[in-house]
């Protein structure tokens, strides 16, 4: 079955409702992080992957309880890049009000063994905005290239993890209630470290059903959803799958924005 829910808000609430939702990159903010480190030799790749080709989960965005938007995260299948098997995953964001509307894409190619990006793209179309933009990692040397543009430079890690290849890593770890996770795995350096608390378990209704989940509240030096400041949370199936079920950041004046999972389709494990 598939949803549809009109967006009702106004266009500067919706646009910035948007443009928070996409933005967890890093930025310039700036927090102090303390926790127990998780030493990057035990995040490794599990036996079996929590998600496959074909997997897709389709979601309602909603700003201050009011419909405003409809986001999806697939698996697109396995591709080859620069020689390498990769997972081709992405996040879709769209919706908006008459003469406004977004359509915001990101996507992750994840090396299947080592769960790193190889490459990473974004396209951001926001009215009378775009932007596109496409990283090609080189992890065995630390530097990337971007193919849109002459520029290239150097990543902090020789396992590089972006926006959307972060949530999916996520998913592969154990998730104990009371774990923090310190992780300087982003691309770009003054994005770390990225927090990952895992706070609780808790019962949650959403479109799609009812479901047993683990809250995790990541934190990320940034000033969009994962900011230390949203107080982001994210509700995973408390199950092999880890499917995000649930995501809830503040948001000024209106408070609170959130994506619910309305429908969900397995992909083949590995």
């Amino acid at each position: 079955m598939t949803y549809r829910y009109p967006a009702r808000a106004s266009i500067r609430i919706f646009l910035s409702a948007l443009a928070v939702l996409a933005a967890t990159g890093a930025h310039d903010a700036r927090a102090s992080f303390q926790g127990f480190q998780q030493p990057d030799t035990i995040l490794q790749a599990p036996a079996v992957m929590p998600f496959g080709s074909g997997e897709r989960a389709a979601y309602q965005v909603k700003l201050g309880g009011v419909a405003v938007g409809s986001g999806s995260l697939q698996v697109l299948g396995i591709e080859s890049v620069n020689g390498n098997d990769t997972y081709h995953v992405r996040f879709r964001l769209s919706g908006g009000v008459p003469l406004a509307r977004v359509d915001d894409k990101y996507e992750s190619w994840i090396d299947t063994d080592g769960l790193f990006s190889r490459r990473f793209k974004q396209d951001q179309k926001e009215v009378r905005y775009e932007r596109h933009r496409t990283y090609e990692f080189f992890p065995e040397r630390k530097t990337y290239r971007r193919t849109d543009k002459a520029e290239t430079g150097t990543i902090p890690t020789d396992r590089p993890l972006d926006d959307i290849s972060f949530l999916y890593f996520a998913r592969t770890l154990p998730l104990n209630v009371g774990d923090t996770y310190t992780l300087n795995r982003y691309f770009k350096e003054d994005g770390n470290p990225v927090v990952l608390r895992v706070l609780r378990r808790e019962t949650i209704r959403v479109p799609a059903g009812t479901f047993r989940t683990i809250v995790v509240r990541p934190v990320i030096r940034t000033k969009g959803l994962f900011s230390e400041g949203g107080e982001a949370e994210v509700y995973f199936s408390d199950d092999a799958r880890k499917v995000p079920v649930q995501i809830r950041s503040k948001v000024p004046v209106v408070g609170s924005l959130t994506m619910h999972l309305t429908e969900y389709a397995a992909g083949a494990q590995r």
